[in-house]
C-alpha cells in the first residue's frame, strides 16, 4: 500500500510538470499582438475609426443623385379629382398611383466635395488614433513585462541568497557542535534565514502582482496559465547613445508617432470643413426629375367604351417632369456664419493641438534620453558596486571560517551583497527599458 501511494504522488508529480511545460511562454512580441487585439481601449478606438469610416462613406454618397420610388393604392370617396382625367368627380373608385422622384446638386462652391474631404481625413485620423492606442497599450506592456522579468531575477537572487544561508548555517552548526563557536551564532545566522525566506516570500508576491496586473493589461483570465520569456538582460540588444540622440529621435518621431500623424490629418479634416461652412452661405444650383402615372379602376377608353385595361392606363396617363433649382442663403439667423466662424475656431484650436503635442513629444524624448544616461550611469555604479561587496562577503567568509569574524559581521556583510544584486537587477532592466523607450520613440517598435 505504502509503495502505491510513493508511486502514485510520482505520477502525480510527473503530470503535474508534463502540464506546466506544455504551457507556452509568452515574450515581450507575443504579449504586444494580443494586446493589440483584445486591449479594450485598443476594441474602443477600432469602433470609433469604424463610425468615421461610415461617416466618410455617407459624406460620398451625398454627392450621388437622390432617387426615391413611391406608390399607393386604395379607395376614394366623396368629391375628389379623378387621377386619370383631373376632372371632379363622385364616383367611388379604386385608384393607384406610381412615381419616382430625384433630385442632384449641379453647384454648390464645393460645399459637399469639401465636407467628403474633411470625413476621408477624418477617417484616415481614427486609423491613427488606433495606432497611438496601440502604443500606450505596448509601452504599458513593455513596462510591466520588464518589471514581471525583474521580480522574478530578485526571486532568483533570493533563492540564491537562501541556498548560501543555509550552507552558513551548516558549517556554523558544525561548529558549535565542535566547540569552537558559541550556539549565539548558530542562533543569530539562524534568523537571518528567517528573513531571507521572508524576503524571497515578498519578492514572489511582488512576482505574482506584476503578472496579475500585465495579465489585466492585456484582458485575460487571472485564472489562466501564464510564463513569460525570460530573455538574459545582458544579452537584449540595445542601440548606443550616439544613435539615439535626442534631436534626431524627435525629428524621426514627428514622422513615425501616431498622435502626430493624426494631428496632422486633423488639422486637414478642419481645412476642409471650414470650406464647406464658408460654401454653405452662397447660392448652390440643383435640379430634380420626376415621373409618375396612375390607374383607377372607373377609367373608361373613350374610344371603345369599354373600361379602361390596368397597363393601357399606366401607359397613357406616363407623365416626366425635369427643373433646375436655384437655393439663395438670404437671411437664416446667423447660422451659417456662426458655423463657418466656429470651423475656423476649431482650425486654430487643432493646430494648437498639434503644437503642444509635439512639444510634448519634444519634451518626453529629451527627458527620456536624460534619464537613459542616468539609468546607464547608475547601472556602472552597481556593477561596481555587486563587485566590491561580493569581494567583502567572500574576504568575511573566509574569515568567519577561522573564527576571525562574528556571525553579525558575515551576516552585514551578505546583506550588503543581496541588497547591491538587487539594485543591479533593479538597475539593468531599468536602463533596458529607458534605453528602449527611446527605440521606440525613433520608431523601431518595443522589441527584446
Amino acid at each position: 500500500m505504502k509503495q502505491f501511494f510513493t508511486l502514485s504522488v510520482v505520477c502525480l508529480f510527473a503530470m503535474s510538470s508534463q502540464a506546466q511545460e506544455k504551457v507556452d511562454k509568452w515574450d515581450l512580441r507575443k504579449c504586444v499582438d494580443y494586446a493589440m487585439k483584445n486591449n479594450i481601449s485598443v476594441k474602443q478606438a477600432d469602433v470609433q475609426a469604424r463610425i468615421a469610416a461610415l461617416q466618410f462613406q455617407q459624406a460620398k454618397d451625398y454627392q450621388i443623385p437622390s432617387a426615391s420610388f413611391n406608390t399607393g393604392y386604395g379607395p376614394q370617396f366623396g368629391r375628389s379629382i379623378d387621377p386619370t382625367t383631373n376632372q371632379y368627380t363622385t364616383v367611388p373608385l379604386m385608384q393607384q398611383s406610381y412615381s419616382l422622384n430625384g433630385q442632384v446638386q449641379i453647384y454648390n462652391w464645393g460645399r459637399l466635395k469639401n465636407n467628403r474631404e474633411a470625413n476621408n481625413f477624418s477617417a484616415q485620423a481614427a486609423l491613427k488614433d488606433i495606432e497611438r492606442a496601440v502604443n500606450d497599450v505596448a509601452i504599458n506592456v513593455a513596462t510591466y513585462y520588464l518589471q514581471v522579468l525583474a521580480s522574478k531575477e530578485q526571486i532568483t537572487v533570493s533563492e540564491v541568497q537562501i541556498a548560501q544561508r543555509k550552507a552558513q548555517l551548516e558549517i556554523t552548526r558544525k561548529q558549535v557542535a565542535a566547540g569552537s563557536l558559541p550556539e549565539l551564532n548558530y542562533i543569530q545566522i539562524e534568523a537571518q534565514l528567517a528573513t531571507d525566506s521572508s524576503n524571497y516570500i515578498s519578492n514572489k508576491s511582488a512576482f505574482e502582482q506584476n503578472v496579475l496586473f500585465l495579465k489585466a493589461l492585456l484582458n485575460l483570465d487571472a485564472a489562466l496559465p501564464f510564463e513569460v520569456e525570460t530573455p538574459s538582460v545582458d544579452k537584449i540588444p540595445v542601440e548606443t547613445f550616439s544613435e539615439l540622440q535626442p534631436e534626431v529621435v524627435y525629428k524621426l518621431a514627428l514622422g513615425n508617432q501616431p498622435l502626430q500623424l493624426e494631428n496632422e490629418l486633423k488639422i486637414k479634416a478642419a481645412e476642409r470643413n471650414v470650406a464647406a461652412n464658408r460654401a454653405t452661405m452662397y447660392p448652390s444650383f440643383g435640379g430634380n426629375y420626376s415621373l409618375g402615372t396612375t390607374y383607377n379602376n372607373k377609367a373608361i377608353d373613350y374610344a371603345t367604351g369599354k373600361k379602361s385595361p390596368y397597363f393601357t392606363q399606366l401607359d397613357d396617363n406616363f407623365r416626366q417632369s425635369l427643373g433646375i433649382g436655384l437655393s439663395v442663403p438670404i437671411f437664416n439667423n446667423g447660422q451659417y456664419r456662426i458655423n463657418f466662424e466656429q470651423s475656423k475656431l476649431n482650425l486654430k484650436n487643432t493646430v494648437l493641438q498639434k503644437d503642444q503635442a509635439n512639444q510634448t513629444l519634444k519634451q518626453n524624448i529629451y527627458t527620456s534620453y536624460t534619464n537613459a544616461v542616468n539609468a546607464f550611469e547608475k547601472l556602472n555604479a552597481s556593477k561596481k558596486n555587486v563587485e566590491s561587496a561580493q569581494k567583502v562577503y567572500d574576504f568575511s567568509f573566509k574569515r568567519y571560517e577561522v573564527g576571525l569574524l562574528s556571525t553579525l559581521e558575515l551576516i552585514t556583510n551578505q546583506n550588503n551583497l543581496l541588497t547591491a544584486k538587487l539594485q543591479l537587477v533593479t538597475s539593468e532592466f531599468d536602463y533596458v527599458f529607458k534605453m528602449k523607450l527611446l527605440e521606440f520613440y525613433k520608431g523601431q517598435g518595443l522589441k527584446l
